[in-house]
């Protein structure tokens, strides 16, 4: 069973550790070093544009048994998946599912027909499993290097009967 939580303020260090973590420890070998440090930089120094969006979104954080975080997520805005990382020593335990679902159930109930996010090669593989299609491919530039993401996004369903507004 996953434990998951409403992310809170005090839980920016930690996120940000687990974003950088997951970047350097998830991503060689489907990125080259230079991709590596520039995605990973954007969790540095004071991480101007990951703190607006955690603070400004609708996150979940997933803990381990000593209520640690080990992998988030945030909606940003509502209808868009921001944000989905998990530290790479907690993989492959249904976190990043049990949050991305979570994110789905929450959209449902504040009404938004459709999610969208931009995927990495990384994650792109765990969208694809919940349903969520490819738009386009998209090339964009970090710290002056070169990636590519997949714009994907999932139609959602109107809410179940009975479930009550979000937390």
């Amino acid at each position: 069973m996953v434990n998951l939580r409403r992310l809170q303020s005090q839980d920016q260090p930690q996120v940000l550790a687990i974003y950088r973590e997951a970047v350097r420890g998830l991503a060689p070998g489907r990125y080259d070093p230079a991709q590596v440090r520039a995605w990973a930089g954007q969790a540095e120094a004071d991480a101007p544009m990951l703190r607006r969006c955690l603070e400004r979104g609708w996150g979940l954080v997933s803990c381990d048994n000593n209520g640690l975080p080990r992998a988030f997520a945030v909606l940003d805005p509502p209808e868009r998946v921001a944000l989905l990382y998990c530290h790479p020593h907690f993989t492959r335990q249904g976190r990043a599912s049990a949050l991305l679902e979570a994110l789905e159930e929450q959209a449902r109930r504040l009404g938004v027909g459709e999610l969208r996010t931009e995927a990495s090669v990384l994650s792109r593989p765990l969208f694809a499993r919940r349903g969520w299609r490819v738009s386009w491919i998209e090339e964009l530039r970090i710290g002056g290097i070169g990636f590519r993401r997949f714009r994907m996004a999932l139609p959602l369903g109107r809410p179940e009967e009975g479930s009550g507004p979000g937390a």
